[in-house]
Formats: structure tokens, C-alpha cells, sequence
């Protein structure tokens, strides 16, 4: 029987983003210099298949560092923790190493500095979000208000309107997040932003990606975690850029064949946490129901690369 054709519109940049590698190369090397086991405060990136596999060498995710031994090393994930989390380590004597991205630590550098100018914060970010909470958690309770939509920049209450700045979750919608801005800049006059937008250039050029290709496909899909900020971006993106079907899928598995009955294009991408891998689990899966045809849809490249900790590159 002939497979019917299908044309896969491919993003890129997806996937891994530099601040994830880093932060998976740490656990790595962190094994390999201490042995096993090795403990993580939270899911060092949100990819079950990532932390399942630094499971099996020898990784322990655990969610707070009161489930940590203190003769063990302990590293804290790539979303960032808030200060009380080293200072508790630091009193308990233990050996911690901080995979949090170098973009998520420009953003607490950031909002410690405006602190510091005697400025109250306003993050843009969601509730709940582990790099929200750590980056709230860099300043005393109060001095950081949390706003998620354009309808909580209406309700917030403020200090003091003139003495205001703001920051943002690094894996926000591009778009979303310049309404909100927009917003703020609108009742706080003097609102302070950051020099440089603190959404990371990786969430940036994988949304530029998908709304280059959302148009071309019948259907999206993006590999990704349900609890991954930036896949959930994706397919927001996805939708509002035409596609008139976007699926976050984890692994092929999840993939709702009855959805994509008739379509003759497909565009794939992947969360800055999805590993290659299966992206490439989910084209052989359509390969094996279609006659496949692969066209990349390339809007940037990327060569970002972040340095380990100093303390992995020594000899034990």
C-alpha cells in the first residue's frame, strides 16, 4: 500500500538551548568527578527523558535540600533558586555547584542592582514557575510583585510609582510579554526596564522559528515537556501564528494520530529542553505512516555556548 506524502516543515533553531547543556553537562561531570550519587534540587531541566537518563548515572532529583545528605554534592537546577538555598547549604558545610543558566543569573544580577538603587520590582513571570521563584526569592519578601497578565499590571499595588522597575522570566511569549510591558510602561511612567530584554535569545529565535513555519503546515507539533515554559510558548505561538492545530507531545507516544488525519504538511519543533533524540523519535514515527519529505525552515544560528562551574574543570 502507498504511504500518502507529507512534507515536515522542520524548525531551527529547537531544542537544546546553551544554557540546558551546561546545565545537564554539570550533573554529568559532577558524577564523574564525585561518583554516585550525585543530588539535584528539582529537575535539573524539564525533560523527563533528561532526567531519567541522569537518573540511571547516578543523579538523585530530590525537591528541597532538606532531602539532601550533607557528605554529598548538590547541584541546583538550571531555573535558578532563590538565596536562601546556597546560604542553607553553605551552613550545613555543603559541596553545592549552581547550574542555574547565565541568562536566569543576569536577571537576578539585574534585580539585585535596582534593589540596591532603592527600587521596588515588578516581575513578569508565571506563579509557581521555578526560575519565578527564584529569582523572587533574590530580594526580602515584598520588595519583587509578580504580574502575569495585562489585567494584574491594572491591580498591582506599588510603593511607590516613581520608584519602580521591572524584569521578566526568561521563557515568556515574545509577544505576550510586550502587551504586559506595554502596560506597566503605561500607568508607571517611570517604570525602569533592562538594558537588554531578559528573554533569552534561545526562547526568542525558537518563536521566530515557528512563526516563520507556522503558516506553510496543516499542523504543528512541539516536542516538549507538559511543565516546560518555553514548549507550552511554542505552541501558543504556533496557533496565534495560523497553524490551526499545535500538540505538545513528549514523545511519539503521544502523538494524536486521529487529530492529523488528512494533513499533507506538518511542522515539527522542540523545547530548549528536548533533546534531539526525540525529535527524531517522532519523524520515524511519521515515516512509518507517510512518505516523508524533510525541509528545514532556518530563521537563525546559533553557536552560544556557556562554561561549567571552575570547580568541575579541577582535578578532584
Amino acid at each position: 500500500m502507498t504511504k500518502p506524502p507529507l512534507t515536515i516543515h522542520l524548525a531551527a533553531p529547537r531544542g537544546f538551548c546553551a544554557g540546558v547543556d551546561r546545565a545537564i553537562k554539570i550533573v554529568e561531570m559532577a558524577i564523574e568527578k564525585w561518583g554516585a550519587p550525585v543530588y539535584v534540587r528539582h529537575e535539573i531541566v524539564h525533560n523527563k527523558f533528561v532526567v531519567d537518563d541522569l537518573r540511571e548515572k547516578g543523579a538523585v532529583f530530590v525537591e528541597e535540600l532538606e532531602d539532601c545528605p550533607p557528605d554529598r554534592p548538590v547541584i541546583f537546577s538550571a531555573h535558578g533558586v532563590p538565596k536562601s538555598v546556597p546560604l542553607e547549604a553553605a551552613q550545613r558545610n555543603m559541596v553545592y555547584v549552581d547550574a542555574t543558566c547565565p541568562l536566569v543569573s543576569k536577571v537576578h544580577i539585574e534585580a539585585a542592582r535596582h534593589h540596591d538603587n532603592g527600587l521596588q520590582m515588578i516581575m513578569i513571570g508565571h506563579a509557581g514557575h521555578p526560575e519565578t521563584i527564584g529569582t523572587m526569592g533574590q530580594l526580602p519578601e515584598g520588595e519583587v510583585l509578580l504580574v502575569e497578565t495585562v489585567e494584574d499590571v491594572e491591580k498591582v499595588t506599588v510603593r511607590d510609582p516613581a520608584r519602580l522597575a521591572f524584569v521578566t522570566q526568561t521563557t515568556l511569549s515574545v509577544d505576550d510579554t510586550a502587551e504586559i510591558v506595554a502596560a506597566l510602561q503605561a500607568r508607571f511612567p517611570a517604570i525602569v526596564g533592562p538594558h537588554k530584554e531578559d528573554i533569552c535569545y534561545a526562547t526568542t529565535n525558537r518563536q521566530e522559528a515557528v512563526k516563520a513555519m507556522a503558516p506553510l503546515a496543516d499542523a504543528m507539533l512541539v516536542v516538549g515537556a507538559p511543565n516546560s515554559s518555553n514548549s507550552k510558548r511554542l505552541v501558543e505561538v504556533g496557533a496565534r501564528a495560523g497553524c490551526r492545530y499545535a500538540q505538545l507531545v513528549q514523545r511519539a507516544t503521544d502523538i494524536d494520530w486521529r487529530a492529523l488525519e488528512g494533513i499533507g504538511s506538518l511542522g515539527i519543533t522542540a523545547g530548549a529542553s528536548a533533546p534531539e533524540v526525540l525529535v527524531n523519535e517522532v519523524i520515524d514515527a511519521f515515516r512509518e505512516r507517510f512518505e516523508v519529505t524533510v525541509k528545514p525552515v532556518v530563521t537563525a544560528e546559533e553557536n552560544v555556548e556557556f562554561k561549567v562551574p571552575r570547580v568541575l574543570r579541577e582535578p578532584a
